[in-house]
């Protein structure tokens, strides 16, 4: 464990990325194989479940600290992250255990599954003989929230450096239903196993968005080729040895979750690998993103869902054909053969269709195609260099987004909570509400979208200005008017409301409007596409 905290403990202590990456390679050249596992592991979000709850958590160290809950919660709220302030708390002895990193996670492990006495004892014990940054790691694990601002991406980075393993091979590698329990480091990064391959996707391409004045720098508009951004789940479909695997983006296997893609079998061959966007499909239409989350997190899919939500794939990249890897054919290429894939079967049949590219000529009509991306529920174009290959990653200049302009609409501060992390001695996490009649009604939180001063002046305000305060949150006096972003609507039973918005942010603070001149709830069911 002492190893591995050091290394977080580098990490953690700069933003050089350069200097993150050394401190991985190192780790990578020197810790045991089990170790390297479980760190790929963590790094990669595969975790071991939280054996604890969070309100035992809480209740345990401050028996073992002699401090009351109350002022926990209140450190915690000024700390900004339970493990660190579990760490800063409790004191250490000088009795200190010496058990690496994969010693400690089968002992986590082995923990979920004992009574609450026992889970007790194990953690008063390794608390008091861990130092402070090793228990601050220990808690991480332990609460299953390890962001230390390393990302899959650098981690990969270090082992190719540590391994000469070609970047973007292990990028592939690591892809995949892979446990540190069901694998080893040898059968995993050193071993080259073709049955490994069976269910794995490829490392997806992600596009960066247009910056302004991005035309000038494109090159002929007749080297790029158009089509709309669809607002579903970015997902990879496999057809390999007659078996369907479906993977999420965030290297999710979802299979189960869409079992209607088990009728591609029908009319697809093996070795097809097919990147596109699963979108609900109601009475022959794309419907909102919000219909879709009804299946979004469920165990277990029932007939009724299928029959209340059914999906589609809307494929508008193919990765593998023939059982070869063709993402290094040029994209109006890998085209021509989905083309072809598609026109050949009954696609629509078995909730297979194309994402229809578009050669656009000029940039008024791109502007204007954008313009339509509501009706048709895009949320935008994509633009692909018609001769690019499938890079791994985010990779600036093949693939970009333009995406539609926001929704916008403001509303009045009316609660507010502190932040986290850097802001955690700030109020920066704010509750918006829109006039009902007389009335003020929640339909939006957002915690972005002003500078550092910016936030110092509203919290100075917050502060001086507070009504009411329930636990961690204060009701504040309506005063300041706020021009809220978002980027999609829907009609939800779940809200106040009655109107969900997707991905809300502050745009502006309208310190030049009062609050009599916010919107309205109506105002913003308006903005609901027919």
């Amino acid at each position: 464990m002492k190893q591995f905290a050091q290394l977080i403990k580098a990490i953690d202590s700069t933003n050089k990325t350069s200097l993150k990456v050394e401190s991985l390679t190192q780790y990578f050249l020197n810790a045991s194989e089990e170790d390297k596992l479980w760190t790929i592991a963590i790094l990669s979000h595969r975790r071991p479940k939280r054996p604890v709850n969070t309100t035992l958590l809480r209740e345990w160290a401050t028996e073992i600290s002699g401090i009351p809950l109350w002022l926990f919660e209140e450190s915690y709220h000024i700390v900004g992250d339970l493990a660190e302030t579990i760490a800063l708390i409790i004191p250490s002895s000088e009795n200190e255990l010496d058990k690496s990193l994969s010693e400690y996670i089968s002992e986590i492990i082995t923990l979920k599954t004992l009574p609450e006495i026992e889970k007790k004892a194990y953690l008063h014990e390794n608390w008091l003989k861990l130092n402070y940054y090793e228990r601050f790691v220990f808690n991480k694990i332990i609460t299953g929230s390890f962001r230390i601002g390393v990302s899959q991406k650098l981690m990969t980075r270090a082992l190719a450096k540590a391994t000469s393993i070609d970047e973007d091979i292990l990028a592939y590698k690591l892809m995949g239903n892979w446990t540190p329990e069901t694998t080893t480091f040898q059968k995993l990064i050193l071993e080259e196993n073709e049955e490994d391959y069976l269910s794995k996707p490829y490392p997806f391409y992600l596009a960066y968005a247009v910056e302004d004045d991005f035309q000038t720098d494109l090159g002929d508009i007749n080297d790029w080729s158009f089509e709309h951004k669809w607002d579903g789940i970015r997902s990879q479909v496999i057809i390999r040895n007659r078996e369907v695997f479906v993977w999420s983006r965030g290297e999710e296997l979802v299979t189960d979750k869409y079992p209607e893609f088990q009728r591609f079998l029908e009319e697809i061959p093996d070795g097809t690998v097919l990147d596109g966007e699963i979108l609900p499909f109601i009475d022959g239409d794309i419907a909102n993103f919000n219909s879709l989350q009804t299946r979004i997190g469920r165990k277990n899919i029932t007939k009724a869902m299928l029959q209340k939500t059914p999906v589609i794939l809307n494929a508008y990249d193919l990765l593998e054909w023939e059982g070869k890897d063709i993402r290094q054919l040029p994209f109006s290429e890998r085209r021509e053969l989905l083309d072809k894939l598609i026109s050949q079967c009954s696609c629509d049949e078995i909730g297979l269709y194309l994402s229809e590219t578009m050669n656009i000529t000029t940039w008024e009509a791109a502007a204007k195609e954008r313009e339509r991306s509501r009706e048709k529920r895009s949320e935008g174009l994509m633009l692909k260099r018609k001769n690019s290959p499938y890079l791994v990653g985010r990779k600036k200049g093949d693939w970009w987004k333009w995406k539609t302009d926001p929704f916008t609409i403001d509303g009045v501060l009316t609660y507010a909570m502190r932040g986290h992390g850097r802001r955690a001695n700030l109020y920066t996490d704010y509750t918006f509400g829109l006039w009902d009649g007389d009335e003020l009604v929640t339909f939006a939180k957002a915690y972005s979208g002003l500078t550092d001063a910016e936030f110092r002046k509203v919290d100075a305000w917050i502060k001086k200005n507070t009504l009411e305060r329930f636990g961690p949150v204060r009701s504040v006096t309506p005063h300041h008017v706020f021009e809220i972003a978002f980027e999609g609507i829907a009609e939800s039973k779940r809200h106040k409301s009655g109107v969900a918005t997707r991905f809300p942010r502050i745009l502006r603070w309208r310190q030049d409007k009062p609050i009599e001149e916010a919107n309205t709830i109506d105002d913003l069911k308006a903005l609901i596409p027919k």
